[in-house]
Order: structure tokens, then sequence, then C-alpha cells
């Protein structure tokens, strides 16, 4: 959808712990539930992103049954669909319709504040304040001026996943820190016929974060945040972004035919490359850990081989070394969904459930007290990265809205094919921005 009127589509994250800062609490006691709530046989659509056969998959089926045992009159329908057909197509759509999904994947942002300037989303501010209150200040980024219009479940940094093993062989001591140590990590694993990076620009946004972690690096932390308030597109760091790219690119550190490989759920896709020991690398979320294992032909050797590291620094960028690319994923309720909606919505962020979700090494929980559930290495190092992070970006196009986002991403991804320039995604941009 095209909206022309957006606003602030930015966050800065500072974390000192799990991404959740407040005083612990949850269970909805900000109001008096409504007297008929839960009087009534009530049917709730559910659209999560979890769509592959695997923990995550799981838990969310059992977070739903444990809130219908509690309240009986409450029947919960999923439907799980893969991430990049439920952004942009399938929720779209339903949004349009008289009938859309109860609650659903949300992913904050822009692409919230269109989705609340279409009268799409259900206001839940009133109801959700002691479980904002313990999220902290990661729940900002599904606010709208000031009201809340959804709730993240998952949240953190995204890094370098890599194959331990992989970079023993090859000679490489520790992970890079610097895009020449990447480049010299590239060379070496070239030299014993491993794959260096996979990448699935045939789901275009996996490829696009690569010129996003280069538009961190050469762009300011003032000049992003101008950027994702205005939607203006000035500053030659953008383009510089896109020259970055196309010198790595040029290093041909991805695997044969990366245009066209998919970006997750399948043993051919990006993931599936780095599940079954056939890349060394891949740029991924915190939710890859529990992607990685849905792919995988032996996930036990995953949880050995895995390791990950922040997006090295990039010598002689103006940006922030330390700064990172992050997000999450959350869910909001529909405008008229019924009021059980938002009951399910506070259920799935409640303490008990993040630490369960949190134990399914899938990704990061949000509220408080769930820290404890993180026990996989990598989550841990995901974790800490995230706290010590001077400043964390929303993905890109998330913060700038799907109008900007789809035309950058497309643009990215022209880089990557060879027929497209760094000029061309700023040109893009900015057109796509008048819309």
């Amino acid at each position: 959808m095209a909206i022309k009127h957006r606003a602030r589509a930015f966050l800065a994250i500072f974390l000192t712990s799990a991404l959740a800062l407040s005083a612990c609490g949850g269970g909805g006691e900000d109001e008096e539930p409504a007297s008929d709530l839960y009087a009534n046989p009530v049917t709730l659509t559910w659209w999560h992103n979890a769509s592959q056969d695997g923990p995550g998959k799981t838990y969310w089926e059992k977070v739903a049954k444990d809130f219908s045992a509690a309240h009986p009159s409450v029947t919960i329908q999923i439907e799980a669909i893969e991430t990049n057909q439920l952004q942009r197509t399938r929720l779209p759509a339903a949004l349009l319709t008289s009938d859309p999904p109860d609650i659903f994947q949300a992913w904050g942002g822009g692409e919230i504040r269109e989705q609340v300037e279409a009268d799409y989303l259900k206001d839940i501010t009133d109801q959700v304040k002691t479980e904002v209150g313990n999220i902290g200040s990661a729940a900002e980024i599904w606010q709208v001026d000031g009201k809340q219009y959804g709730l993240p479940f998952r949240m953190g940094i995204e890094g370098i996943w890599y194959n331990k093993d992989m970079f023993a062989r090859a000679g490489i001591a520790a992970p890079p820190t610097t895009f020449q140590e990447l480049n010299d990590a590239v060379t070496k694993l070239k030299a014993i016929n491993v794959v260096p990076i996979a990448v699935g620009a045939g789901d275009k946004w996996p490829a696009a974060h690569w010129w996003y972690n280069m538009a961190l690096r050469s762009c300011s932390v003032d000049t992003l945040k101008k950027a994702s308030v205005d939607l203006t597109f000035d500053d030659p760091c953008f383009v510089k972004a896109g020259e970055d790219l196309k010198a790595f690119i040029d290093t041909k550190p991805f695997q044969n035919n990366f245009i066209a490989t998919p970006g997750q759920n399948d043993p051919t896709s990006a993931n599936g490359l780095l599940a079954n020991g056939k890349a060394a690398m891949e740029l991924m979320g915190d939710w890859n850990r529990g992607t990685l294992e849905t792919v995988a032909e032996d996930p036990a050797a995953v949880t050995k081989f895995l390791g990950w590291f922040p997006v090295p620094a990039l010598s002689g960028a103006a940006g922030d070394p330390k700064a990172a690319l992050g997000g999450g994923d959350g869910f909001s309720c529909a405008k008229n969904a019924p009021a059980e909606c938002v009951e399910f919505l506070k259920y799935i962020v409640s303490p008990e459930v993040q630490k369960g979700y949190a134990e399914t090494g899938t990704g990061l929980p949000v509220a408080k007290g769930a820290e404890s559930g993180v026990q996989d290495p990598a989550l841990k190092s995901i974790l800490e990265a995230t706290s010590s992070a001077t400043y964390v970006q929303l993905w890109l196009d998330t913060a700038f809205g799907s109008t900007v986002g789809n035309a950058m991403n497309d643009a990215i991804v022209a880089i990557f094919a060879g027929n497209g320039t760094p000029q061309q995604v700023v040109d893009a941009m900015k057109s796509a921005a008048k819309k």
C-alpha cells in the first residue's frame, strides 16, 4: 500500500539487559476486563511466520492450546505463513478485506504507521500498560504517535552466523572484526574450496541487508535518524553504501546463482547451505538459529559447529562502528478483533511464555524475567552484542515503510545482479518517498 503521510519510523535502542529495562509485570492489571470477556464463544484467527516444522511452530501451537485450555470460550485457528509471503502478499491483501486475521505478525516502524493510517489496527494502549512497562523501549517500535498498536515478542541485532569447523580448517583464528579481515577470511575459505558466504538474493531482503549494513557503517546516526523521520536521502553516504557493497560483491564472496537462491526454509536456500555444511557464513538475524535447525539434515551437527559474530567495521567510514542493525517480530490485533485478541497478545508477551519462547532457541525474548531461557551460546553472544551496541537501527525497509522499502530492495538486488548502480538505489528511494 502507498500511504502519503508518514512520520517517525525510527527507533534507537539502548539495552542493558535482555532488551527489557523496566519493572517486571504482565497480566493485564491496568483496567477491569469487560464484563462479557470470555462470556461467549470466540474464534481468533492467528497468522504467524513460523511456517516450517520445528521448535518455533511447535511452541506457538502449545501457546494457543494452553490459552484455550485456560479460557475454554476461546478457539484459536493458526495459519503459519512464510515471512516474505506473509509480509508482502497475504497480509496486505487480507487487511484490505472485511475479514482480516484477528491477530497477525506486525513489524513495527514505518509499516505499522501505514497500517494505522489506513485504520487497520486496534488501539491497545490502555490495555497493555503493564506489558509495555515490562518490555521497555523495544515496545516503541509498535507505537504510532504515542499510542500502542502491537507488542514485540522477539528483538535482537543481526550479524554473521558461521561454521566454526570451516573457519578452523581455513586457518581463520578468530571471527573478523573489520571488512578487511572478512575479505581475508573469504580468500582463505576459497582456498579450501568452501563457499564463503551464502545469500538468498532470490527473496531480495536477505541481499538488501548487506546494503543496510553498509549504510549503517557509512552514514552518521543523525543522518539515519533524519532519513527515518523525513524520508530524505540526499546525504552522499547512501550512494557510498552502494559503492562499498559493489566492491564487496566484486570479491565474489557468495555461492553460484545467488541471485535466484531463496533466503530460508529449504535445504537449497541460503540458510540451508549454511545448515548443511555447504557454506561457511550467512548474514541474518537472531531468528536464524531456529530456522537453521528446520532445514538441517543433522540438527545436532549445527549445534556443534555454529557460531556468530557482529557485522564487521568498515575502515574509514563515517558511521558509528559499534552501531548495529536490528529489529524484531511482534503481533497486532485487527481493528475489529474481539477483546480476547488483546488478552491473547498479552499472554504471548508474559514472562512465562517469553521464557518458553527463549528456550526454543528461535529468537531472543523481550520481556524482563525471560532472559534465563536463553541457553544457546550463539544466542547469548547476540544478547551480549545487542546490550553493548551504542545504537540500534531498525531494519531500513521497515523503518522507511513498505513503499520506500520495496523500491529500495529491488534496486539493491539489481546491484547484486550486475545491472544496477549505487545511484539508482538512492533514486529509487527518493522516487518512492514522493508517492
